[in-house]
């Protein structure tokens, strides 16, 4: 296909071959004669399609927010002629992404790789991979698709946090529930024994007296849990950049936590983000679950405490926000007295009367962070408290 250039160059040729020869005008007609033939040499140039095999990856298929991710893409010449005039196009996002490729001899393979765009949070998706073929004058080109499309996920930025100290002992013989988290420290009662259990945990006078093999379940009433409101509402931050950081501090607080292997709870005024038991992979979800939070339209952030109101008690409230509307976040006081300790994130530049319409109850906790580096200090500073 003809390149804009190449149309240009054809209209422009046609027009003076008629003109010329019309008017009688020898020189603009021989001009025009050229500007045709120009583009019918382009178009036999560009004709022949390129025998190459293509393999392309991402690396990494995962990052951070601006954390450097690459393409990789492998080109092959499988054909008996040296290939010239190649370029790969891959559509990233919202831009494509123009590399030149060097001439390829016979059974050759040239590896080339580019930047992926990784400015903004969630799924980023990539090719397929376009190579074009052009002409030296750029007059006409012809694309052929290559490989399918992949997706490159972009989560927030982390940075490492210690873990609020919040769990209290509340019940002296261990916690009630069966459900309770189970740990090393407190005898909570006795169950039958299945496959992974702790041979030492082991209690053989029920064994004997009962016929079946029974251990002893122990609880650690300590055992923190974290949770996070994060107020995703447009009229809550003064900017785009704010509600990212915000994602980011959210994000940092929870795989703090979940790295420590402690229950997280993460909900929004919109409703639940995800929920996590402490098991090994808890971080690595919590941050492909932030990877797609998005700002909301939702006036209040009140209905993000609904469902808080029956926490079973204990743990940490962290409740992320911005310096803007403060709507709804006096709801924090119906529940704080079911935490441990509550403190609130507020991000963005805040001046004094910012700091003084703050919302909740005096006794809740404020941090005012304008990046993760003041997140980080005021953190260390809020877990020695």
């Amino acid at each position: 296909m003809l390149s804009a250039t190449g149309w240009g160059t054809l209209a422009g040729g046609v027009a003076l071959t008629a003109v010329g020869y019309g008017l009688g005008y020898g020189e603009a007609a021989a001009l025009g004669v050229t500007c045709v033939l120009a583009v019918a040499v382009a178009v036999l140039w560009a004709l022949p399609a390129p025998v190459l095999g293509a393999e392309r990856r991402i690396a990494p298929r995962r990052v951070g927010r601006g954390d450097p991710a690459e393409g990789v893409l492998v080109l092959t010449n499988t054909g008996g002629r040296t290939r010239r005039g190649l370029r790969v196009v891959d559509r990233c996002g919202d831009r494509d992404i123009v590399v030149d490729v060097p001439p390829l001899r016979p059974g050759t393979a040239h590896e080339l790789r580019y930047a992926l765009p990784t400015a903004r949070r969630g799924h980023v998706p990539a090719g397929p991979v376009r190579l074009e073929r052009t002409d030296p004058l750029g007059l006409a080109r012809r694309m052929r698709p290559y490989g399918a499309s992949e997706t490159l996920l972009v989560r927030p930025r982390i940075c490492p946090l210690p873990v609020l100290p919040s769990g209290q002992a509340h019940h002296v013989e261990g916690p009630a529930s069966d459900t309770a988290d189970d740990g090393s420290l407190t005898f909570h009662t006795l169950r039958e024994y299945v496959l992974g259990d702790d041979l030492r945990r082991v209690h053989w006078r029920s064994t004997a007296r009962t016929g079946t093999l029974m251990v002893r379940q122990m609880v650690d009433v300590s055992l923190p849990h974290t949770t996070l409101v994060l107020d995703t509402r447009q009229r809550a931050y003064a900017s785009e950049d704010d509600f990212e950081l915000a994602v980011d501090c959210a994000a940092s607080i929870a795989y703090a936590a979940a790295r420590s292997h402690f229950p997280v709870q993460l909900v929004s005024e919109a409703g639940a983000v995800l929920r996590t038991e402490g098991s090994g992979s808890d971080g690595e979800a919590l941050l492909d679950g932030l990877a797609v939070v998005r700002r909301s339209d939702l006036v209040s952030v009140a209905a993000a405490f609904d469902g808080l109101e029956g926490h079973r008690g204990g743990g940490a409230l962290v409740v992320v926000t911005g310096t803007g509307d403060i709507q709804g976040l006096g709801a924090v006081d119906r529940v704080r007295r079911r935490f441990d300790r509550v403190t609130m994130l507020r991000v963005g530049a805040a001046d004094a009367a910012t700091r003084e319409a703050s919302g909740p109850g005096s006794d809740v906790r404020q941090l005012y962070v304008a990046s993760l580096d003041e997140l980080l200090a005021g953190w260390r500073r809020e877990a020695v408290r």
